[in-house]
């Protein structure tokens, strides 16, 4: 079984010069690193989109395997990296709860009442 591990500084692949990752192999078949969430911020956005998952054995290492997957072109400013166990999430089975319009809340859509046509690009 083989896993990519971090090189020593100034180390590629092949044990020269990129900084890349090279697969090394483990000597446990049943450990495995961590799920990491990527969340990269594009130049031209203001928020931070999910990109993907990895595996990383901690946050730094995490970090770097996402710039290496996710930002090649230099697409992004900023790369966030949360441990998916870490993800608190609501169940979907309760949506209606969360996510269905209150009905006697009508006031919070202003759909009661016309516009004048002095305003029609509303």
């Amino acid at each position: 079984m083989t896993r990519e591990t971090l090189p020593s500084p100034g180390q590629g692949r092949d044990g020269e010069g990129s900084g890349s990752l090279r697969p090394q192999a483990t000597g446990s078949a049943g450990a495995e690193w961590p799920l990491w969430e990527v969340f990269v911020r594009s130049k031209a956005g203001l928020d931070h989109k999910h990109c993907g998952s990895l595996h990383a054995p901690d946050a730094k290492a995490a970090i770097q395997l996402a710039r290496e997957v996710y930002t090649r072109r230099q697409e992004g400013t900023s790369i966030w990296v949360v441990r998916s166990d870490q993800i608190v999430a609501s169940d979907p089975g309760d949506k209606d709860m969360y996510f269905d319009p209150m009905v006697d809340k009508v006031y919070r859509h202003p759909t009661f009442y016309e516009l004048p046509e002095s305003v029609n690009h509303m």
